[in-house]
């Protein structure tokens, strides 16, 4: 059993190493931007995740409404001039349902997600660092039990886009979402939670 579960990190390290996502380099400096743009918007604090979750912080949706349409639009036409490349996962509405809702329900209690939490981590904080070791072995465990737990995962649909459900018409598709998203993202209130500590701060000055 050992030996099967080896193979198939092994067998996924492969399929990622194999995908062709660009020099070290690159990767590295997009890291760094990718890492100097959320510290920036402050998105990795727990007050910002927590905001969300309560419905009083609009700043993680704002950016995200902002960033999905503005990549989705840019995205599609790099790849429509063969510089940038699609690894679309299978929908897969049972697993889509039970993840989404494990992920949401840790995202609020942590106040970080996959994204921000590295982040967090490199700033020094050990709550974070606790919570992606348990992460990891979260994937682990996972990877394991996936030959069971796979029968509840389905139906599967396939490689769905978008795009797929509107022949002839992909650009035009694409350009609306994107923009119609980018419109969300600023008709989205500016309101911004503030913990106790802020509260004070604010008063103070």
């Amino acid at each position: 059993m050992f030996d099967a579960m080896l193979q198939r990190f092994v067998h996924m390290f492969e399929i990622v190493a194999a995908e062709g996502h660009g020099s070290l380099w690159m990767v590295l400096f997009i890291g760094f931007v990718f890492g100097a743009i959320i510290q920036w918007s402050r998105v990795d604090k727990f007050e910002k995740i927590a905001g969300f979750a309560m419905l009083e912080d609009m700043t993680v949706p704002k950016m995200l409404f902002f960033a999905i349409g503005f990549a989705s639009i840019f995205l599609y036409f790099l790849i429509e001039i063969g510089m940038a490349h699609y690894h679309v996962k299978p929908v897969m509405l049972g697993g889509l349902v039970i993840g989404a809702v494990l992920f949401g329900i840790a995202m609020a209690i942590f106040g970080k997600c996959p994204g921000t939490g590295p982040i967090s981590v490199a700033e020094g904080r050990i709550d974070v660092l606790v919570g992606a070791i348990g992460g990891i072995f979260g994937g682990l465990f996972f990877t394991w039990a996936y030959p069971w737990l796979e029968p509840i995962m389905g139906p599967d649909y396939g490689e769905l886009t978008l795009p797929q459900f509107f022949e002839g018409q992909e650009h035009l598709v694409v350009l609306v979402y994107g923009l119609a998203l980018i419109a969300v993202a600023f008709a989205l209130p500016n309101i911004e939670y503030l913990d106790p500590e802020d509260h004070e701060e604010k008063v103070e000055i």
